[in-house]
């Protein structure tokens, strides 16, 4: 074979190659993997959840979205906190929250019931109504509750404290009995140095214990979604 013969061949050849190449380039592109959406958690509650006080960064959703993530969590969280909301605002805002689709939802409000001395049954009616919302969108939850202090009697503290672990049971939801377990204490006094001036909301350093004391809960929450 001539060179001028060999190089008319190769040329053609590597034509035909190249084009087969562009062919099969676009059923290449089609068969590769697509990665999996990272899980979509709702934290759904009241100023602690929205991060009252505290730099961008700084809050409770965006330090628990780290956490996780340095955990191995492929999760996104939405910060549906809104500071001042009682159970009654959760329940008024709780359906048009929900017209986007998340995963899995932690949901802790009450504080402001508290402060503002609202009926027990009235609270526990309204997570009642939260919770039937949610469950019928087929989502887990993590609740998170809350204990009464002693000054508001005895009768109140027992219906007040009992709201979150009967619906929890009987809702069938994963449950935290406090927000603030990751503290080292339940003493006011004693939490100085991870609150903030208004001694309510944790400052940055406050949020971090909460999360690392809250993330063992939310990590079963986010295996029973996926």
């Amino acid at each position: 074979m001539s060179i001028s013969l060999f190089i008319r061949v190769f040329l053609s050849y590597g034509a035909a190659i190249l084009r087969g190449k562009t062919l099969l380039l676009p059923l290449f592109l089609l068969a590769a993997p697509v990665g999996a959406e990272p899980l979509r958690l709702l934290a759904f509650g009241d100023s602690l959840t929205q991060g009252y006080g505290l730099a961008q960064g700084d809050g409770f959703v965006p330090q628990l979205e780290a956490w996780l993530r340095d955990q191995g969590q492929d999760v996104s969280v939405t910060n549906a906190g809104v500071s001042g909301d009682t159970t009654a605002g959760g329940l008024a805002r709780i359906d048009w929250t929900l017209t986007e689709p998340f995963d899995a939802m932690i949901l802790a409000l009450g504080g402001n019931d508290l402060l503002r001395g609202t009926a027990p049954e009235v609270t526990r009616a309204n997570i009642d109504g939260i919770l039937q919302v949610v469950t019928a969108k087929d989502m887990d939850v993590l609740l998170v509750g809350m204990a009464a202090p002693k000054n508001y009697g005895p009768e109140f503290e027992t219906a007040f404290n009992g709201i979150w672990p009967d619906l929890s049971a009987q809702y069938g939801t994963f449950y935290a009995p406090s927000f603030f377990d990751g503290l080292p204490s339940d003493d006011p006094a004693a939490l100085g140095q991870y609150m903030q001036s208004d001694g309510i909301h944790p400052n940055a350093e406050g949020v971090a214990l909460i999360v690392a004391g809250l993330g063992p809960q939310v990590l079963q929450l986010l295996a029973g979604a996926k």
